[in-house]
């Protein structure tokens, strides 16, 4: 949808991901119509998009009512929780805009005529069985667990989503999102990049949980988007992996950033938290044959990009 008159919804639109989304969709030359209601979004995040005329922002919560006045292609749901801080500190507004929200932002959908997306995630696989996870595995979900809240909020939004495709003849998509990182996250935020170098930087003791060997798949946020995008444009009904096959252990992770920052900090070991996924790396098959799309930025290079980000203050 490269229309330059097109007009796109996005919800959590202050958020990490949100924001870097609505500012590719302007230099796209779309319209922007920004929601969020700054639980963990925030206001700097889109200070710069307030001065194009091409962006408008509403303060809501889209678990309750969106409204909408005139035409939109897209609307892009993107509001959510997404860390385990976050979803341990807000349990029932994360299952409520996985359910709620996605319900509300397929209405708004269905009644304009617009192409739908879902920002899933990679959570939706649970602590897999299988590794590298591809689209057609169902997952291995504790479903209440204190990771449940995130992970059935998003299968939820994956069926409910599926239920509109079907029943309605929506054209909807579902990107599920694996570890992404850059700039924009947030200092408490809570996963292991940002905990990282925020410990770097103060030549603080870097906490890694367990023994570190869990792994996890960096995708620099560029890239992520980009993937997005492609996603959004294309004509895939259903859920597609975007993400870095790189697989990283956490301790790995930790080393890398240390080195990178030329930190001083030690690496100390904590207790591993309940349901704590063992491995992490996306299959990524379908987005390379049918959007062509792979992961560009190197470790190296996303990772300076994102400490100069969070030297600078964010």
């Amino acid at each position: 949808m490269r229309k330059k008159n097109s007009r796109i919804l996005i919800t959590g639109a202050a958020g990490f991901l949100g924001s870097h989304l609505a500012e590719r969709f302007l230099e796209r030359g779309a319209q922007v119509i920004g929601i969020d209601n700054f639980i963990t979004g925030r206001v700097e995040n889109i200070d710069h998009l307030f001065k194009n005329p091409s962006f408008r922002f509403i303060q809501a919560d889209v678990t309750n009512f969106i409204h909408v006045p005139g035409k939109l292609d897209g609307v892009l749901h993107f509001a959510s929780p997404a860390s385990p801080i976050d979803y341990a500190t807000y349990p029932i507004p994360t299952l409520k805009v996985g359910a709620l929200g996605t319900h509300k932002a397929l209405g708004l959908a269905k009644d304009k005529g617009a192409k739908f997306m879902l920002a899933s995630t990679s959570e939706c696989y649970g602590d897999p069985l299988v590794n590298p996870q591809p689209e057609t595995y169902w997952g291995n979900v504790n479903p209440i667990g204190p990771r449940g809240v995130y992970d059935e909020a998003k299968r939820f939004a994956e069926a409910l989503t599926m239920a509109y495709h079907r029943y309605h003849k929506m054209q909807v998509r579902i990107v599920r999102i694996f570890n992404t990182y850059g700039p924009r996250m947030r200092k408490k935020d809570g996963r292991a990049v940002p905990n990282f170098i925020t410990q770097a930087l103060k030549n603080r003791p870097l906490t890694v949980y367990g023994k570190g060997r869990q792994t996890r798949s960096l995708c620099f946020v560029s890239d992520l988007i980009d993937g997005i995008l492609r996603l959004f444009d294309s004509d895939l009904n259903t859920p597609v992996n975007i993400g870095n096959p790189r697989e990283m252990s956490i301790l790995q992770i930790a080393r890398a950033i240390k080195k990178q920052t030329g930190s001083r900090s030690r690496i100390v070991h904590k207790p591993l938290p309940a349901d704590d996924p063992r491995v992490r790396r996306p299959d990524i098959r379908i987005a390379r044959t049918k959007l062509g799309w792979t992961p560009k930025v190197p470790l190296e290079e996303g990772l300076a990009r994102t400490i100069d980000y969070f030297r600078s203050g964010c």
